[in-house]
């Protein structure tokens, strides 16, 4: 992640609506219940190239931390969002449901270890130490996952409205206090910069949800938020009627969105990313990015670990 609030509900209102959830479906119509499990054949193009199990379940478990819209938030008991729409598309050319499930950020890689989701898809970004299973320090902490890449992205500063500290950039950061979600690359970006400040020392407050880290910087605890472009943007126009927050600086870091699925599940892996590049080819990949006006975010094609 680099990983948010609806404009419909205040920031700290989603979190905990996110927190208190649980398991919720995400793509595509919720209100049918759960799958029967029975789904053994299917006319969807590529329902072949699924692994057998999944076949059978009708379902892929996806692992998501679902407070961070326009990517993925709840909404009227309701999983919506960039991920799900595109989750529906991947659905609808495999032949079965892409099943959401709310969870913390810096907890959907360990799902997929215990076998607890089949993938994780939520704004997470595609780099080597999540590809080999390393911590910040390279330690080896997981097997690793291999991502299938389908959106790319920068980062953006989230300031209080009217930018009282007139903050500019990372390096305006010195000698100050930051809110951001613990666990993402946001956090590792505010690391970096506190060793860049040195002794005008950057304080990093992390927090498990964005909305958390969000809520701090409106109450005037911290005077920054990182968060992805679109995330950002999002949040600015949205919150608060758009009195809360504004984005300021230019986006940096562009990097890659990746779903995220076991090393040990090539197949599933293959399947998932032969149907990325066929709903990029029949247009519903780029439907589901304009309805939430983040187009320019768009890949142009199907990649497998392009993360560095």
């Amino acid at each position: 992640m680099t990983r948010a609030v609806a404009g419909r509900s205040t920031v700290a209102a989603l979190a905990l609506v996110s927190a208190a959830a649980v398991t919720l479906a995400g793509c595509g119509d919720q209100t049918g219940g759960e799958s029967s499990g029975k789904a053994k054949t299917s006319d969807a193009p590529l329902f072949s190239k699924l692994p057998k199990k999944i076949q059978d379940a009708g379902v892929v478990k996806v692992g998501s931390d679902t407070a961070y819209a326009p990517m993925e938030y709840v909404e009227g008991g309701k999983i919506v969002g960039v991920d799900p729409d595109i989750a529906e598309a991947l659905g609808k050319q495999l032949g079965v449901e892409f099943k959401f499930t709310s969870g913390t950020f810096d907890g959907l890689l360990t799902s997929l270890e215990t076998g607890r989701q089949d993938i994780a898809m939520s704004s997470i970004t595609d780099n080597k130490k999540r590809q080999e299973g390393l911590d910040d320090d390279g330690k080896k902490i997981g097997k690793g996952v291999d991502f299938v890449d389908y959106f790319s992205s920068g980062v953006s500063l989230l300031v209080k409205k009217g930018n009282p500290d007139n903050i500019k950039s990372l390096d305006d950061l010195c000698g100050k206090t930051v809110a951001v979600q613990r666990g993402t690359l946001f956090e590792d970006t505010f690391k970096a910069q506190a060793e860049k400040c040195g002794s005008d020392k950057l304080t990093i407050q992390s927090f498990d949800t964005d909305a958390e880290a969000q809520t701090r910087v409106k109450a005037g605890g911290a005077v920054a938020d990182l968060n992805d472009y679109p995330v950002a943007a999002y949040v600015a126009k949205s919150s608060g009627g758009g009195n809360d927050f504004e984005v300021v600086g230019s986006q940096s870091d562009v990097g890659l969105f990746g779903i995220a699925v076991p090393k040990e599940n090539a197949q599933l892996r293959d399947a998932i990313r032969e149907a990325l590049d066929a709903i990029i080819k029949d247009g519903s990949y780029a439907k589901a990015l304009e309805k939430w006006d983040v187009k320019d975010a768009a890949v142009q094609q199907a990649q497998i670990n392009a993360g560095q």
